[in-house]
């Protein structure tokens, strides 16, 4: 089969063609316009899209960096406060071992206040046990002199004002009596820390004689010379008026004991005998010439001299 070319008819054919090649070259430019405008529709929301991720991404960043500054500060809050609480508890344990120990010495010094105590309560209990056995005996001695003076008084009717007189005497001397036993006072001696009456001067030498529990010599010592008192011998060593201090040596059944340095009124204590008795001497004054002046005290049943001196 053949084909045939369309005719080319001149003039009109030419312009046919031009009309074909135009109508080409307008598609084509509608095409590049419809290419070229596509994107453009398109690239706003796009561009909008990307720069809200990239500031929700700075925020981000933004957020971690100070949350991070944030748990840093307190994390390092945290370890100061680990520390301050370790300084804390070493300060709280020193403080309870400072209050223990101030609680022992505490408990200490309460339990020697508690036994002295107890040691002057012991004393008080003995010297009013003394007290009572001296009232009693008073007592028995003022019904004996009662009943005497019962039966002078009816013997003898002229006597009946002296016999009051004897009784009234008799109720003041008990009365003085019981008043100057509470004065006496009781010494720890020096021996095993022995406590007992002692006289501080001549009136209470008296009440200790009438007590009649023990026998008593006076003396007065000058330095340098011995002196027989009751069953032993003193020897004056010294003597310091100034403080009231002396040193005595005492000689006894062939031994010697020196009491050195010791105070007024304080009682010395030694053993004496065969069987070995409770000795005291008291010096109650100390003179400015190396004198001192006090008692021997013995017990009843002890040995006594063959002259007594200074009874």
């Amino acid at each position: 089969m053949q084909l045939h070319s369309p005719p080319n008819n001149g003039p009109h054919s030419a312009s046919l063609g031009c009309r074909r090649v135009s109508q080409s070259k307008g598609r084509k430019h509608m095409t590049v316009e419809v290419v070229q405008e596509t994107p453009r529709t398109h690239s706003g929301p796009l561009l909008a899209a990307i720069a809200m991720a990239m500031l929700l991404g700075l925020g981000g960043i933004i957020w971690s960096y100070t949350l991070s500054n944030k748990l840093a500060t307190q994390q390092q809050a945290l370890t100061d406060a680990a520390g301050q609480n370790t300084k804390l508890a070493a300060a709280l344990q020193d403080t309870d071992a400072r209050l223990n120990v101030a609680t022992d010495a505490m408990k200490t010094s309460l339990g020697l206040t508690q036994k002295q105590l107890d040691t002057r309560s012991a004393v008080l209990q003995v010297r009013e046990v003394r007290g009572e056995k001296t009232t009693a005996r008073l007592a028995t001695e003022q019904q004996q002199t009662e009943g005497q003076v019962a039966a002078v008084s009816s013997a003898v009717t002229n006597v009946q004002t002296d016999v009051g007189g004897v009784k009234t005497d008799v109720a003041k001397t008990k009365t003085d009596l019981a008043e100057t036993n509470n004065q006496l006072t009781s010494m720890r001696g020096d021996l095993n820390g022995h406590s007992s009456l002692i006289a501080r001067n001549g009136a209470e030498l008296e009440i200790l004689k009438h007590k009649g529990d023990r026998n008593y010599y006076q003396f007065t010592l000058v330095r340098g010379m011995k002196q027989r008192v009751g069953t032993v011998t003193l020897e004056l060593k010294r003597a310091d008026s100034k403080r009231s201090k002396y040193t005595l040596a005492v000689f006894s059944d062939d031994r010697q004991y020196e009491k050195k340095d010791k105070s007024l009124n304080e009682p010395l204590q030694f053993y004496s005998g065969k069987v070995p008795m409770l000795f005291e001497i008291v010096v109650n004054d100390v003179t400015a010439k190396n004198t001192v002046t006090g008692y021997l005290s013995s017990p009843k049943g002890a040995p006594e001299p063959v002259v007594a001196a200074g009874l």
